[in-house]
């Protein structure tokens, strides 16, 4: 909906409320939510500050506001993969999905939900428990996918779920870390490969997603 629709009676603000969000997602992400000012984020989205207060209330409301949408756009992808047909491809795209999201272009390198609270203080800790909240949804997910692997019998007896899913989601924030530091994507992807080897022991069905060879020390 556009801010125009929404606000229905005086002065129109003449801008799209969803373009404005995807502009401060982008400013957060390259500058982290205490290092993005008002003036770059308001520059970015093409408003004024009384427009930005008016709409989003405040700047840890425009936060909470584009970390969703972050959800909806950006972590569909990693949750998608949760659809593969065994625990080793799905863990396999999870982490590619995660390096192709961090290194592609047209947005910062890395991860909003990384790069957007490394450095809170203590006054803004509420900005670290959303994107720890946000993560935590992610690995959960992941932790409920590998528990239906376990039933069908595509987990070895005896797996920690849990650590497993908390395994691969630290893996790809790692990735999101190091993306954001210019790490080459094929090095990345060098790096998926050993952890995916480190996997094959838990998972009797290795089917691949990548097209590499699913079996461990066989590069």
């Amino acid at each position: 909906m556009s801010v125009d629709e929404r606000r229905g009676r005086g002065r129109p603000r003449s801008f799209d409320e969803g373009d404005a969000l995807d502009r401060a997602i982008h400013v957060f992400w390259a500058h982290g939510y205490e290092g993005a000012s008002l003036s770059e984020l308001t520059g970015a989205m093409g408003i004024n500050k009384p427009s930005l207060y008016a709409v989003f209330g405040s700047k840890e409301e425009l936060f909470r506001r584009a970390v969703a949408r972050y959800g909806d756009t950006y972590a569909a992808r990693a949750l998608a993969t949760l659809e593969q047909p065994t625990a080793y491809a799905v863990i396999e795209s999870y982490l590619r999905v995660a390096v192709d999201a961090s290194t592609s272009g047209g947005h910062p390198p890395g991860c909003l939900s990384i790069q957007g609270g490394l450095s809170n203080s203590p006054a803004n800790s509420d900005i670290s428990e959303i994107l720890t909240d946000y993560r935590a949804a992610i690995e959960g997910a992941l932790a409920k996918r590998l528990a239906r692997a376990a039933e069908e019998d595509d987990l070895a007896p005896g797996t920690d779920i849990a650590a497993l899913a908390r395994f691969a989601a630290t893996l790809s924030q790692g990735l999101a870390v190091h993306a954001a530091a210019s790490a080459d994507r094929e090095d990345l992807h060098a790096s998926v490969d050993i952890a995916m080897q480190a996997v094959a022991a838990y998972t009797p069905r290795r089917r691949s997603t990548s097209g590499r060879c699913a079996e461990p020390h066989s590069r």
